[in-house]
């Protein structure tokens, strides 16, 4: 693991489930200080309260700033002395960022720069930016201003001598919050059909552990301006509903709903166009930037005769998982086995 002993670690964004994940993490580790920026006070004395119940010994590490990524005083007030940042803060909801675009533009892209350009004037040595497969050939609000949010981090990766800027585009993650499993869980409590979009919809299905695995190999193997993705599997929405509802209620009826606002069929890691410059990490692919400058004259006459064979990367041509195989990676989850706990509780 990158080393972080006595470093003072910034997660924007940090009350989700990915700064969550971090804290469970790291709080054991030596690492000095985690600060925690969002704009939600109610969720931040949630989460101050949970860690004091949960690593009583641990939580003086945390501390908690009120802010918000679209404005960069705020965002300055929390850099002095950071040493690394996990950019965390988005709007991730598909639907509405579609019906509220510019939103997810002051978020995700003005919000994005906010960070990077206070990261660099503070010396930050690293900063690594969360970004989605949806930003890859992108068709909905959410996707294309996440694609702009990756552009920022390339651009400003070229003018940062001393910070490290990279992304880290990863899929679904299982039970995040706001993700389909928690829905429905919750649908099946309440008696209620679960509902899915379209069955045959592939999507890529990692861990909240995977993720930050996946931020941590950044870390120490990303250079500015790399995007990395993990070589994630993939399953269709019918296969991961099955398995659901094989855990937790057998038999129960699977409802199709249709297709929502800009989703996709399928969801793509990286473009065919990245493919030709990505590098084989082993369980990983990093993406260098392109270095080249504004003498346009060079792109007429300098180009890649030889290029990657690897084609696009998406959740139909990944490794597919099947119904069993799903259900052993849900119940590797924290999250899962609790419910399952209270649900065997509650027969009693």
């Amino acid at each position: 693991m990158h080393d972080f002993s006595g470093a003072t670690l910034l997660i924007t964004g940090g009350t989700g489930s990915f700064g969550n994940a971090v804290l469970n993490r790291f709080l054991q580790t030596d690492i000095g200080e985690i600060r925690i920026f969002s704009r939600d006070e109610k969720k931040q004395d949630d989460m101050r309260h949970e860690f004091q119940a949960k690593m009583p010994e641990a939580v003086e590490k945390i501390k908690f700033y009120i802010g918000d990524v679209r404005d960069l005083a705020s965002v300055k007030n929390a850099m002095h002395g950071v040493d690394y940042i996990f950019h965390a803060a988005a709007l991730k909801q598909v639907p509405s960022c579609e019906f509220f675009p510019i939103e997810a533009v002051k978020t995700n892209v003005l919000g994005t720069d906010n960070v990077l350009t206070a990261a660099i004037e503070a010396g930050v040595k690293s900063v690594i930016c969360l970004s989605t497969d949806k930003a890859a050939y992108p068709v909905n609000a959410m996707g294309t201003s996440k694609a702009m949010m990756e552009k920022v981090v390339v651009a400003k990766s070229r003018t940062s001598d001393k910070t490290k800027i990279c992304c880290t585009r990863y899929g679904n993650v299982l039970c995040s919050r706001g993700s389909v499993v928690p829905l429905w869980i919750d649908q099946i409590k309440a008696g209620n059909p679960i509902t899915v979009t379209e069955p045959n919809m592939t999507r890529f299905v990692m861990s909240l552990e995977e993720a930050v695995d996946l931020v941590l190999f950044a870390f120490k193997n990303g250079k500015s301006g790399d995007i990395l993705v993990q070589k994630a599997p993939a399953c269709t929405i019918e296969t991961l509903a099955k398995a659901v509802t094989e855990l937790f209620a057998p038999g129960h009826e699977i409802k199709t709903i249709g297709i929502r606002h800009g989703e996709k069929m399928y969801e793509t890691l990286l473009t065919n166009e990245e493919c030709a410059g990505a590098i084989d990490l082993g369980s990983f692919y990093r993406v260098p930037c392109d270095k080249r400058g504004l003498n346009y004259d060079k792109y007429f006459k300098d180009g890649d005769v030889e290029r990657n064979p690897l084609t696009e990367f998406n959740s139909s041509n990944t490794v597919q998982l099947g119904v069993e195989e799903v259900k052993q990676k849900l119940l590797s989850l924290s999250y899962i086995r609790s419910e399952l706990e209270a649900l065997e509780a509650g027969k009693q």
